[in-house]
């Protein structure tokens, strides 16, 4: 079974996974995902491929403990086993060849934009990376961010670190003084929503990548399905990644929020339960 070799808080609610998967490490391209299961009984969660490593054999997750499955993925610590891990899944990113990359991370998506922004940086092309989140603390992997773009630019909502702005800000100002080539966006659904809208105007390709409920990973549930030009699509096996300027957004929100409470109470079923407390792990 899948050995978690590393585990590591970065955040408040946020943990740094290294599992061993060589043959994932070995065929995982930027944009590719996997699904995870923690134990037997266990809810599988898709969880994109923030870095990979094919000579140890091994991929970096981070996972952000939102309800009870994430909550015990991340309870396995170093040297544990998890029950699988299914992967790489999912259409890689379709990169530019050449010019000017934004890459666009909210939240826990500086994640998934890290492998994007290091693979076009890969190909010669500029990278201008924009990376927010609501605070100082809640900012993740901004150093290896730097290590992957020409220019980072970093937001909060509160001003404590950066600049006091929502990340389209910055965008828009890029768009109106840069010949901008692609946008890739990665964060909360409204975030993804607005870096499109701000997009549009300039005719900018916009790619999103979208994290709806899954269950199965090869489109046979239907629980990931989105609407994009019209069309209905499953995320699992159609994406993750689509053109921004075609997705439902609204659509897309409306079906998120239908488990957040049941969600929000298996959280705490697994703490009280089973004693999943990960608050002050050490932070790294």
């Amino acid at each position: 079974m899948p050995k978690v070799l590393e585990n590591v808080q970065i955040a408040p609610e946020v943990f740094r996974l290294v599992v061993e998967v060589p043959r994932i490490a070995r065929k995982r391209r930027a944009g590719q995902f996997v699904v995870v299961r923690a134990n037997e009984e266990s809810e599988r969660i898709p969880l994109t491929i923030a870095g990979a490593s094919p000579e140890e054999g091994t991929i970096t997750l981070i996972i952000q403990r939102v309800g009870a499955s994430t909550a015990e993925i991340v309870s396995h610590e170093a040297g544990s086993e998890l029950k699988d891990v299914a992967g790489p899944l999912g259409h890689p990113t379709e990169l530019l060849e050449k010019g000017l990359a934004v890459c666009v991370g909210g939240g826990i998506g500086v994640a998934p934009i890290l492998p994007i922004a290091a693979a076009l940086r890969e190909r010669g092309v500029r990278v201008i990376s924009i990376i927010g989140a609501r605070t100082r603390d809640l900012l993740i992997l901004e150093d290896a961010v730097r290590a992957v773009s020409d220019e980072v630019i970093v937001t909060t909502d509160d001003g404590s670190i950066g600049r006091k702005a929502v990340v389209t800000e910055p965008l828009k100002e890029l768009l109106e003084r840069e010949k901008v080539d692609a946008v890739y966006a990665v964060g909360p659904v409204v975030m993804m929503k607005f870096v499109a809208a701000a997009t549009r105007p300039f005719a900018v390709k916009t790619i999103v990548s979208l994290n709806p409920i899954m269950v199965d990973g090869t489109g046979m549930c239907g629980g990931c399905r989105v609407t994009v030009a019209g069309k209905t699509k499953f995320v699992c096996v159609d994406g993750p990644e689509f053109d921004g300027h075609q997705v439902d957004f609204e659509g897309l929100m409306k079906r998120l929020a239908t488990y957040r409470d049941a969600e929000a109470q298996g959280k705490l079923h697994i703490e009280h339960e089973h004693g999943v407390c990960l608050i002050g792990r050490k932070q790294g």
